[in-house]
């Protein structure tokens, strides 16, 4: 063949799909989003046979051809000749045996567009273990297509699944002449009309122009006269739909006692059955649910503390490495303190982000993940949400970047979007730092019963408080926004597996590349910015105070090191960023704020945890454990200019709120941004929970003062 042989990968969601397309690629992949939209792209090469190879690109999972979900939608355009940039010649359906009368749904319909299908028969261990026998070459010749039985596992049958497919794109086995079901008995008027203008459909592929002719792109005129026979024809899609799927499952029915042996005398309790009792139980469930999240929650923090340690620390060395080896100027500063530390923050965040998907692809692996959806939808449709909400928001504990990459698998728009929107008031590891020194200031270490820490409640209490704000904001949002997509919680409880841990890794390894190479970009830019506005400031201004330091250290070279802490916190304060500071002082005084604690809320818009760098600096402290003590007894110490406390009860508690709920996160901003393909929802977002944290801050400040 003399073009390249296109080969689109579809199936339902866990039916193999990806196990298979990682087997028929081996490490020939590329990731990338479908135009338009951020659904991932996975493609790759395919050996077919010594001189033919193919592309393979990986559909997202459907159910059936009647789209709910934005990555359904993907897979139904490309299905349906709508995409542009993907004509596949041939489609290979991954069909679980074990679930076989579900995936001949959308394996029917596939064959009925009149495309080469090839059926590749996955799972076949779980339906022996069903006691489920298939007789395959029966099955092929009820659907009128090559069915191959493989393993990804064991790495079977996947050489006769190539030559399959190089035939049906050759057109050597050719799609069948008789459609699975009587389309023309729908509604046979409409659908011959729209033969008629569109020469060359199927059926079955009119009768989804009849449908979603809408969504798809053809002329005006076109679109005019397929609405027109629409109405000629009193065409009824809902009526049609339903209609469909029941003789469908008919045929289905037929099929399945034709090719599929099932041993009925009294079988067997299956293990997922067994195991469903005790996991979907009303008590027991939730105790279970609420220990897996703690452990998951945890082990983000045990596992990623050393690698992240280890990034710092390493990135501390160069930067102290390039500090005494290059020479003194503002390249060289911008190297350090604005590239390398602009890297040292995307980079901290590859190991939480690595480590959360991998164990979230564990539990989606072993089928836990679709039990923990449906026990908490109940309370999430409440608010607005729904059960696939609660993992993004629990994952928001660690970190808020990963948990919004992971929404995409919630169908409805709205509450995709809520969840999003809702997710950054969890509280991430980033703002860890700053409460333990917050809450060491203000609040009395003291002890109740013995056991129970004021502050370990305190800072419990953040936690829950920042879940019950969410769940608030969420109900509120759900009447602002104007989305009209019907909720269906429409969920599979899929068999208990062990995880695929290639594909794990896979996972993993995939996602740190689409945070590093998409948001990445967007937060080296704000770092160089933020860099900018505190290196620099008014020529005269800054010029005297590095002319008046120089002089005092030279006339004190006893208190050199101290006079040089004294005159980075001044030049600080001088910087663009400092004049911001003094800036917004009247308008964060009502919050019990000074200038320094404004410059902090500056700078640590990068990063919530650069709050107590920037404390250090202020305050001339050098960071370190032993310093630590030395930083909290200086804002201890300090005063305003009326002589009270700066750090008082009402102002640590005012700014813990602050921080809690402010959106001070670039690198949250800019996979919101990529998430929803809009600048819109992060200024929102923005905005929102910035309005959100000067009002509770404000309020909790005049209740506590």
């Amino acid at each position: 063949m003399s073009k390249t042989i296109q080969i689109a990968l579809a199936g339902n969601p866990n039916s193999g799909k990806s196990s298979l397309f990682n087997s028929l690629t081996g490490l020939n992949q590329k990731v990338g989003n479908f135009p338009g939209v951020t659904v991932d792209k996975h493609s790759g090469t395919v050996l077919l046979n010594e001189t033919v190879k193919a592309e393979l690109i990986d559909l997202p999972g459907s159910y059936s051809l009647y789209p709910r979900r934005s990555d359904e939608w993907v897979a139904y355009k490309v299905l349906m000749n709508q995409d542009a940039s993907i004509k596949p010649d041939v489609v290979v359906v991954a069909t679980d045996a074990s679930n076989l009368k579900r995936n001949l749904l959308f394996v029917s319909q596939l064959i009925d567009l009149k495309k080469p299908v090839v059926v590749a028969l996955t799972m076949m261990d779980l339906a022996r273990r069903k006691e489920m026998k298939i007789d395959v070459l029966q099955l092929e010749r009820e659907l009128g297509v090559p069915v191959v039985p493989v393993n990804a596992r064991k790495n079977k049958g996947f050489d006769l699944l190539k030559k399959r497919i190089y035939e049906a794109a050759t057109q050597t086995w050719k799609p069948p002449a008789y459609d699975f079901i009587e389309n023309k008995e729908l509604a046979p008027e409409a659908i011959t009309k729209v033969k008629e203008l569109i020469p060359g459909l199927s059926d079955y592929s009119a009768l989804h122009h009849l449908i979603n002719h809408e969504n798809f792109v053809l002329p005006d005129a076109l679109q005019v006269q397929i609405e027109a026979a629409e109405t000629d024809n009193k065409f009824q899609p809902t009526a049609v739909q339903g209609t469909e799927i029941v003789q469908r499952y008919q045929r289905i029915r037929q099929v399945m006692q034709n090719t599929v042996i099932e041993k009925t005398q009294r079988e067997k309790q299956l293990y997922a059955e067994q195991l469903d009792k005790l996991l979907l139980h009303k008590v027991w469930g939730y105790a279970i649910l609420l220990t897996v999240l703690f452990l998951l929650f945890q082990s983000v923090f045990w596992i990623a503390q050393y690698p992240m340690d280890m990034i710092e620390t390493g990135f501390a060395k160069l930067q102290t490495w390039l500090t005494a080896f290059l020479n003194e100027g503002w390249w060289s500063d911008l190297l350090i303190n604005g590239v390398v530390a602009g890297l040292s923050g995307i980079l901290v965040f590859v190991p939480q982000i690595m480590i959360l998907f991998g164990l979230i692809t564990v539990l989606e692996e072993t089928g836990y993940m679709a039990r923990i959806s449906f026990l908490t939808d109940k309370l999430m449709r409440k608010v607005g949400l729904n059960g696939k909400s609660v993992m993004p928001m629990i994952s928001g504990f660690a970190c808020a970047v990963p948990a919004i990459m992971s929404v995409r698998n919630i169908e409805n728009r709205k509450e995709r979007l809520l969840t999003i929107l809702v997710t950054p008031l969890m509280s991430c590891s980033a703002r860890l730092p700053v409460y333990t020194i917050l809450i060491a200031l203000v609040i009395p270490n003291t002890f109740y019963l013995g056991f129970l820490s004021l502050q370990g409640l305190v800072m419990m209490g953040l936690y829950i408080f920042g879940l019950v704000i969410a769940l608030i904001v969420a109900w509120i949002a759900k009447r602002l926004i104007n989305i009209k997509d019907k909720s269906f919680f429409i969920l599979e409880l899929p068999i208990y597996r062990s995880p695929r841990w290639k594909n794990v890794l896979y996972t993993m390894i995939e996602k740190a590349k689409v945070f590093v190479f998409d948001a990445g970009k967007i937060i080296m830019v704000i770092s160089l910015l933020l860099w900018v506005l505190s290196s620099y400031g008014p020529e005269n201004v800054m010029s005297e105070t590095t002319a008046t330091y120089e002089t005092l250290i030279q006339q004190n070279p006893n208190s050199a090191a101290a006079l040089e802490k004294e005159k980075q916190a001044a030049l600080l304060q001088n910087s663009y960023a400092g004049i911001m500071g003094k800036a917004i002082e009247p308008v964060i005084e009502p919050l019990g704020y000074d200038w320094k604690i404004g410059i902090a809320l500056i700078t640590s818009f990068a990063a919530r945890e650069v709050f107590v760098g920037t404390m250090a600096t202020l305050y001339s402290v050098e960071g370190g454990e032993e310093d630590e003590q030395t930083l909290r007894n200086k804002m201890n110490a300090a005063v305003k200019a009326d002589g009270t406390k700066v750090y008082s009860l009402a102002t640590g508690v005012s700014l813990m709120i602050f921080y809690l709920l402010a959106m001070q996160c670039m690198s949250t901003l800019a996979v919101v941004k990529r998430e929803t393909q809009s600048w819109k929802w992060p200024i929102i977002q923005l905005l929102y929970m910035t309005g959100l944290a000067y009002v509770l801050s404000m309020t909790a400040y005049w209740l506590l003062q």
